[in-house]
């Protein structure tokens, strides 16, 4: 059974930082990707940034410069750290883990990140 446990979520004013964490209850090896969406009020749930099991990463335009994915093997948790945050970035956060074989996808229960002053 694959849990992933999202945490760092809160209120920050524009141009702060958070740092968000996925802790999964596997070894995220075992995934080829992980990642991080979001879905704010009203609209779709969209990516933000992905890694897969060699670190390589991709990003949504939007972030790009701002956020970093990243990931702990040995602690079996990704992060999102979040610079410069802005009121459009408010949304709850979800991380995403997914397997080729058989194609399974994971989702956390979602950490919120409001920006405002």
């Amino acid at each position: 059974q694959v849990q992933l446990v999202e945490s760092g979520g809160g209120l920050v004013q524009p141009g702060g930082s958070l740092r968000l964490s996925c802790a999964a209850s596997v070894s995220i090896a075992s995934f080829a990707s992980m990642g991080w969406y979001r879905q704010a009020p009203g609209k779709q749930r969209d990516l933000v940034a992905l890694i897969d099991r060699t670190s390589s990463t991709n990003y949504a335009n939007s972030v790009k410069g701002r956020f970093t994915i990243s990931r702990d093997n040995a602690k079996n948790t990704i992060y999102l750290q979040m610079n410069s945050l802005k009121p459009e970035d408010t949304a709850v956060y979800y991380c995403n883990a997914y397997r080729n074989f058989p194609p399974s996808a994971y989702w956390g229960q979602g950490t919120q990140v409001t920006v405002s002053s």
